[in-house]
């Protein structure tokens, strides 16, 4: 039989697997065995290892194609006042506005913290 973890909210000894997830009868917790082993999951990095956070200003490293438009984002292009967006759907983790282009979403393996 495998050794289970205790409930990381109420530490019942009576979890049990749900498919990927870990569930706590006792009180309907539901976590996952990779975040239980990396404790700054919520941590967001850039292209160079620093931490972002949320209004920091970012560089641009590499030009973007902007789908849907002729032009691209150019390497070096300073975005302001970013919004950080925890476990993404898609990979794009930053929210922003970028003059000449508007609102949109970039990954943060594409900028460095300015």
């Amino acid at each position: 039989m495998v050794d289970l973890p205790n409930c990381p909210k109420c530490n019942s000894e009576y979890t049990y697997e749900d498919g990927s997830l870990l569930v706590c009868p006792e009180c309907a917790y539901e976590w996952t065995l990779e975040s239980e082993s990396n404790e700054d999951e919520n941590v967001i990095k850039d292209a160079n290892g620093n931490v972002l956070n949320d209004g920091d200003s970012v560089t641009v490293i590499k030009d973007l194609k902007v789908k849907g438009s002729s032009s691209s984002i150019k390497i070096g292009t300073k975005v302001k006042n970013i919004r950080l967006i925890h476990n993404p759907s898609d990979g794009h983790d930053i929210d922003c506005k970028i003059d000449g282009f508007g609102a949109m979403k970039l990954k943060s393996s594409v900028v460095k913290k300015a």
